[in-house]
């Protein structure tokens, strides 16, 4: 709606893991250079933690671009709030494919997951299992599962890694299964954009979409760090909104006061 206003090619802000609109922040960077590092040298588990919002979807959608073909197949479940059974069938359906038929009985699954990082292996092949939203997984008997699959090795060497991504809250779900968290090679916590992360974040993702001046003014940069903690989501909400009321009250930049009114429309609450 307001892109040929501003002058833009397509939306700037939208809320998607697309590899395009990544800025390479500090923690993010860090992040990607970890997780590499551990699914590169066939370390059994790596831990993705940070708020929500703050992207690590889009961490997940950059890693599995960057491994290629010797990192596959590349499992990644979103919503993990499932029983330990239907847990191991999820994962043994997923890295098995067309191949097998995954079975009701967990101990099936746990050997058809067997055979298949065997096979997988063999071919120099090594299969990555992330599990968004893992601070969810509160059930002892799902931790524990997660816990097996890192027993299957070859050689020495874990036939798999296996990715949790989650929120802060993740950390003391592992603390409470120390045989699971001790296996941990790497953990990532990804922190807010700082104030000067916020501005190049802004201006990076208006470039991608095919600004050619400044629409946010200094000032409004500044005060958007401060309105929204640095949490890459709210950034792309307020500005989003930011461009679609510049664009309804003709605009010609987006100024902090803006900023300012289109916060208050958000988080304000009507009495009851």
């Amino acid at each position: 709606m307001y892109e040929s206003y501003w002058q833009l090619q397509q939306k700037p802000f939208e809320n998607c893991s697309d590899p395009r609109f990544y800025y390479p922040c500090e923690s993010h960077q860090a992040a990607l250079l970890k997780l590499r590092y551990a699914i590169e040298n066939r370390r059994g588990a790596a831990i993705l933690a940070g708020p929500s919002g703050s992207g690590k979807t889009l961490i997940v959608t950059m890693l599995r671009a960057m491994l290629g073909e010797p990192f596959t197949p590349f499992v990644h479940l979103v919503f993990p709030q499932l029983s330990a059974g239907q847990l191991l069938g999820y994962i043994a359906a997923e890295l098995a494919g067309d191949g097998e038929t995954p079975s009701q009985d967990p101990v099936q699954n746990i050997r058809l997951i067997e055979r298949f990082l065997t096979a997988n292996t063999k071919r120099d092949h090594h299969a990555v299992v992330a599990i968004d939203e893992s601070h969810l997984l509160d059930d002892p008997e799902c931790l524990e599962a997660l816990r097996l699959l890192l027993n299957f090795e070859l050689a020495g060497r874990p036939g798999l890694t296996l990715l949790l991504i989650g929120q802060p809250g993740l950390l003391p779900v592992l603390d409470r299964t120390p045989q699971l968290e001790e296996r941990m090679g790497v953990k990532c916590l990804l922190r807010p954009l700082t104030r000067a992360e916020t501005a190049q974040y802004v201006d990076h993702r208006l470039g991608v979409a095919g600004a050619r001046r400044q629409i946010f003014e200094p000032e409004a940069k500044a005060v958007l760090h401060r309105l929204t903690h640095g949490v890459a989501r709210r950034i792309n909400r307020l500005c989003d909104l930011s461009l679609l009321i510049g664009y309804a009250e003709q605009r010609a930049s987006i100024t902090a006061e803006q900023l300012e009114a289109v916060c208050h429309e958000l988080v304000a609450v009507a009495p009851e």
